[in-house]
């Protein structure tokens, strides 16, 4: 079995990447935030620093693109290309009202036929592998049934499907009865996503979906790092683990933020996240949200690690 790291935007960056790679690992494809090129540039700064080779290495690495515009698409792969990578990722997944308004991300699935032309140029254009990030429509299911047939007309070399519409966001539970559909229809090797956020949430998957060969972790990775190598049968993070990986993210960030308040901005929106572990932490997650200087932030995240037990799960 497979297992993916999703992207998560403004979380997932190669600093995180790095981290969770020394202290976790268990990951066969780290996936970027998106990238969203456009007519005058590839790659914001921002962009270019998360996938520049010295800053992912010895990790192995997708970077993902989020663009409706075919020569923008090709442009960004062709310089990927040139700092070594050999596949890249589009996102047709984002929910984000922000993204879908542009007819990017999921966004794009609501016009099938500029999909097809869209894929057919990048297919043709690009010399590398393209993975596909997807979910299964915008307002309706159904829409996945024309969908999963103009998929299955180009060669991608993995079909990710995250079995929920543009309008469900993350509510609900995932649409099992479509990717099911995908079993049955389509081509591809395929990878699911969604909802998988402990060990035993997996196991139960992977009993009604033994031949599937890869799953790609989100939400649940995040909550708890150390998620991958509990499915790969070893032990859950201790609390000195998770105190050193949370260090050497905010170190990280320290190199290139300037002063506490943009480094706490970045940290505190992983507690959004690594809160789920403290289940009865929510006056010590305060007083953390709270905090303005580094040294407050980090005598607040000790002192809920020492009077907390780490027994949540990241349930959304």
């Amino acid at each position: 079995m497979k297992i993916y790291f999703a992207p998560m935007e403004g979380i997932t960056s190669y600093i995180f990447r790095n981290a969770h790679h020394r202290y976790f690992g268990g990951i066969d494809k780290y996936f970027t935030p998106f990238l969203a090129p456009n007519q005058a540039h590839c790659f914001m700064p921002r962009e270019k620093r998360d996938i520049l080779p010295e800053h992912n290495e010895g990790i192995p690495v997708v970077p993902q693109i989020l663009t409706n515009k075919a020569e923008h698409f090709i442009k960004t792969a062709k310089a990927l290309k040139e700092f070594g990578y050999e596949e890249v990722n589009l996102n047709l997944g984002c929910p984000s009202g922000t993204v879908t308004a542009k007819k990017r991300g999921s966004g794009f699935l609501s016009e099938p036929d500029a999909l097809d032309e869209f894929l057919d140029q990048i297919f043709t254009g690009v010399d590398m592998k393209i993975s596909v990030k997807t979910r299964i429509g915008v307002n309706e299911p159904e829409e996945f049934e024309t969908l999963l047939e103009i998929y299955n007309e180009y060669p991608m070399e993995e079909l990710i499907i995250h079995p929920r519409l543009q309008k469900d966001f993350y509510q609900g539970l995932p649409r099992m009865e479509w990717f099911d559909r995908a079993l049955g229809q389509s081509r591809h090797k395929l990878c699911y996503n969604g909802n998988l956020f402990s060990s035993a949430d997996y196991q139960r998957w992977k009993v009604i979906y033994p031949d599937i060969p890869s799953v790609m972790l989100g939400r649940g990775a995040i909550s708890d790092p150390s998620l991958p190598l509990q499915i790969r049968g070893g032990q859950r993070m201790t609390k000195d683990t998770f105190l050193a990986f949370h260090q050497e993210i905010c170190d990280g960030y320290q190199t290139w933020q300037c002063g506490d308040r943009n480094v706490l901005f970045k940290m505190k929106e992983l507690w959004f996240y690594f809160g789920m572990l403290f289940p009865d932490g929510k006056k010590y997650l305060k007083k953390i949200k709270k905090s303005q200087k580094l040294k407050d932030y980090f005598d607040q995240v000790q002192t809920l690690v020492e009077q907390c037990e780490m027994t949540g799960q990241g349930k959304f």
